[in-house]
């Protein structure tokens, strides 16, 4: 006997074919970086470095934190100039405007609502628990601005303006997704569902590069110290000069093992670069001294960043073409961010 066929109603259809969309669509990265000075080799390995990959497997949402940047003081003129060089950086580092969506934060005022009105959902003990507000209040504490504490809010904000997935976190940035998470579960739960959860998207490689001459610190930009610190525009002399005078240790095995934070560094600086495992590069330099290594490492690192530093000034000589993607991309973000700032304002209960 032939089994009966079932006939589904329009809800169900219509639940089934959101549900299939939603199981096809590519998953949305989103991430930024302040435009306070030229990218560290630890922002490149880092972040900007793998985000161009993941052009080819994801939606990718990325921008230049203007906004965030405002919590330091900065000359006007030198801002604008550096969230420009920045924008221009970001796609030098080869990222494509027409592949992923590029922008400036500032550009889109959404960033700013959505901000404040996740502020008012943001408890005060949460945000002064922020490992970060702490840090930065005991290193400048003639200037703890009310920016500096709500931070976390606007950063909340940039990610669920976006609806993104995926957010690329490094160990120092957990506290602010845990964060973004708990505000967009609240508004979820005291206004209705409007915000997606993001989770991290955690590299393997490169992504806790330290200072060339205190490699138990972060490389900065804020570095006093001109050797500790490798920037994409140095030039090859220049980035040669800095590896040779890295911090290695008093041994001259070219190992990966505790004890031995400036060769782990490095080692792990070459890897990034060349794809090389570990046992790998210490095979690759048996019997060498921390001479030849250093040069080799400031070699492979200074063939990597030739090309960004030609194609960053291709692109400022190129005055047209820049400001038109900087303009695109303020208005694909804004087409994006304003609808879910339009519905997080219905459900708060805006006009």
């Amino acid at each position: 006997m032939r089994a009966k066929r079932r006939t589904f109603n329009k809800r169900e259809v219509y639940i089934m074919t959101v549900t299939a969309a939603q199981d096809t669509r590519r998953k949305i990265i989103l991430s930024g970086i302040q435009p306070t000075g030229t990218f560290t080799l630890g922002n490149y390995l880092g972040a900007v470095k793998n985000w161009r990959h993941l052009q080819e497997s994801y939606d990718c949402y990325y921008f230049v934190a203007d906004l965030h940047a405002l919590t330091v003081y900065n000359e006007p003129e030198k801002r604008r100039r550096q969230s420009r060089e920045a924008f221009a950086l970001l796609l030098a580092c080869g990222l494509d405007p027409k592949e992923s969506l590029v922008f400036i934060q500032s550009h889109v005022p959404a960033h700013a609502q959505m901000g404040w009105m996740l502020s008012c959902l943001s408890p005060f003990g949460d945000l002064t628990r922020m490992t970060q507000f702490k840090d930065k209040s005991a290193k400048h504490p003639e200037d703890i601005n009310a920016g500096l504490f709500t931070y976390p809010a606007l950063m909340a904000g940039d990610i669920l303006l976006y609806q993104a997935d995926y957010v690329p976190v490094g160990a120092d940035q957990k506290q602010h997704l845990e964060f973004t998470r708990d505000v967009a579960e609240r508004f979820n739960r005291v206004y209705g569902e409007v915000f997606r959860l993001p989770e991290g998207y955690y590299p393997k490689e490169g992504a806790r590069v330290k200072s060339l001459q205190e490699p138990t610190a972060k490389m900065s930009k804020s570095d006093t110290n001109a050797k500790a610190t490798i920037y994409i525009l140095d030039d090859e002399k220049t980035i040669l000069r800095k590896f040779r005078s890295a911090v290695t240790d008093s041994e001259s095995e070219v190992a990966f093992r505790e004890g031995k934070d400036g060769v782990n560094n490095l080692m792990t600086i070459y890897a990034a670069v060349t794809g090389k495992n570990m046992d790998e590069i210490t095979a690759e330099f048996a019997g060498k001294g921390y001479g030849d290594f250093k040069t080799a490492v400031g070699t492979v690192v200074a063939n990597e960043l030739r090309p960004i530093r030609e194609k960053y000034a291709e692109l400022l000589a190129d005055k047209e073409y820049l400001d038109a993607a900087i303009r695109e991309g303020a208005e694909r973000a804004s087409a994006i961010a304003e609808r879910t700032l339009r519905k997080a304002k219905r459900k708060m209960g805006l006009t």
